[in-house]
């Protein structure tokens, strides 16, 4: 079993300690009745004073940031201001990283912070992608490099043999560097294994999606059993997306995406064989099957049961892929070029082969038709950007 397998990769002596959870102060609600220390005369401690003009807090924010922070000068935090610059962060990612976490401008920089931007950096992280990752998840700078990190990292090693590998997952999932994996990892390896799921199969998924392997232990086996019970494979890849989709939903939010699948026509029948075909298309946004189903089906003339056999395309990106190329296919038809097209050819191929199929092929025929497909690009981008704003 897994559990027992790579419990010893752990280094000698290391406890296993639970995952802190964040301090994100953007969701606590602030109390009017807060008292503060060292009252200076315009009512705010120094600390709250710091915060708001330096780092740019809300009044409510810095107040109750001091209750957890105090300091009377401002050399402290300033170092860490100095600190970050040095090592690439920009003054947006240092504010982020403040805001996130307040008691880091109390760190001594060159005994806590720099051992592990400096192990990280040994790694093979980047300077832009350490600023970037610590930003985002500052919680890692709080945690101990010597029982925490560092053995994590050295069992990531260790099961993927490889170092590469063991850095992708740290990027897609940070807090795995700090997480108790005795607790989620092991557990959560041994309940795939258990029901047959292959071990190459399961390190693809802690590479590729290492929080689903950091979840709820119980649960999880509830979804594996419920992933048999419909009667997929354990023993292949597509067991471990129908998974990653089950877990991503509760049932009752499973049936809505049913619903809205029923709204174009689908029979239960092709809605379960296109979960079937692509499980992930059921984590899909309401709004974006929406958006692409009108698309496709009210302005381009698709058939809505087609588009029931061909459920990959529901996860392709609706504005940088689907309307420019659907836009472009349009214009290959009108001139005559083709005569028809697949939904997979057309949308579920990737831009290089997207351009040597439509554009390098009738290039001779045609030569404006790279430049008519970089309008259809900008015309979609045009459209994304005007919707956002």
């Amino acid at each position: 079993m897994f559990y027992s397998i790579f419990r010893t990769s752990l280094l000698h002596g290391r406890q296993a300690m639970a995952a802190s959870q964040s301090f994100n102060l953007s969701f606590i609600k602030m109390s009017t009745s807060l008292r503060f220390i060292s009252i200076s005369s315009n009512g705010h401690s120094f600390t709250v004073s710091y915060l708001i003009n330096k780092c740019g807090f809300s009044t409510e924010l810095a107040s109750f940031a001091s209750k957890y922070v105090h300091f009377e000068t401002p050399e402290r935090p300033d170092s860490l201001f100095v600190f970050l610059e040095n090592h690439g962060f920009s003054k947006t990612q240092i504010l982020n990283l403040i805001k996130k976490r307040p008691r880091l401008l109390v760190c001594d920089t060159e005994k806590t912070l720099l051992p592990k931007i400096e192990y990280l950096h040994s790694l093979g992280f980047s300077r832009p992608e350490l600023a970037k990752i610590l930003s985002s998840y500052p919680t890692l700078l709080m945690h101990s490099l010597k029982n925490q990190i560092i053995p994590n990292f050295n069992l990531l090693r260790n099961l993927f043999h490889s170092d590469d590998k063991a850095i992708k997952a740290i990027k897609r999932f940070t807090p795995i560097l700090v997480y108790d994996l005795e607790s989620y990892l092991y557990p959560n390896m041994n309940v795939l294994s258990g029901i047959g799921v292959p071990e190459s199969n399961i390190l693809v998924l802690l590479n590729r999606q290492p929080r689903s392997l950091l979840y709820n232990p119980v649960r999880l086996k509830e979804i594996v059993e419920e992933a048999e019970r419909m009667g997929f494979d354990s023993s292949t890849k597509m067991f471990l997306s129908v998974v990653i989709a089950l877990k991503s939903m509760t049932k009752s939010t499973l049936e809505k995406k049913f619903d809205v699948y029923r709204r174009w026509g689908w029979s239960d029948q092709e809605i379960h064989e296109a979960f079937r075909r692509h499980p992930l298309c059921m984590t899909v946004s309401e709004d974006k099957v929406m958006a692409i189903m009108d698309f496709l089906v009210n302005k381009m003339g698709y058939s809505s049961t087609l588009i029931a056999k061909q459920p990959s395309i529901l996860r392709q990106s609706f504005r940088k892929n689907i309307v420019p190329r659907a836009l472009f296919a349009r214009e290959l038809l009108s001139q005559g070029l083709i005569n028809d097209l697949k939904l997979s050819v057309l949308f579920d191929t990737s831009e290089k082969v997207f351009i040597r199929m439509f554009v390098d092929r009738f290039v001779n025929k045609a030569p404006d038709l790279l430049k008519l497909y970089k309008e259809k690009l900008k015309i979609s981008e045009k459209k994304q950007t005007l919707e956002v704003s």
